[in-house]
This record gives C-alpha cells, sequence and structure tokens, in this order.
C-alpha cells in the first residue's frame, strides 16, 4: 500500500491524490473507496491506496482514508 493526501475531489464522483515525490496526481473513483464515503472526503485527508493500469493510464484502486 501506498500512502498520498487527497488533492481535490470532484462533484462527480472522482479525485486525485498526491502521492509524495510524484509531480502529477494520481486518479481515483469513488467505487474504489474502501472504509469510507465519497462525500466525506476533504483535501488534505490522508488515504492509503494501490497503483493500478486503467485505460487512461495509472489510477487508485482500494482507497482507504488514515
Amino acid at each position: 500500500m501506498q500512502e498520498g493526501t487527497i488533492a481535490r475531489v470532484t462533484d462527480r464522483g472522482f479525485g486525485f491524490i498526491k502521492r509524495p515525490n510524484v509531480e502529477k496526481d494520481l486518479f481515483f473513483h469513488s467505487n474504489e473507496l474502501k472504509n469510507a464515503q465519497f462525500d466525506e472526503l476533504r483535501e488534505g485527508d490522508k488515504v492509503t491506496f494501490e497503483v493500478a493500469e486503467g485505460p487512461k493510464g495509472p489510477n487508485a484502486t482500494n482507497v482507504s482514508k488514515v
């Protein structure tokens, strides 16, 4: 598992995670949340996640709030 922080969330059910030492934020979809509700996430929240390759590039899976 990797760790990061929520960079931003949208009102359309997805958001982005900032990872340490990585310039580009990582996409995540609300379907990938574990033990958290999408509407409870705020910018700056710490999360753990795994990285998987999706059709448009890498994205976060198994996202959990720390």
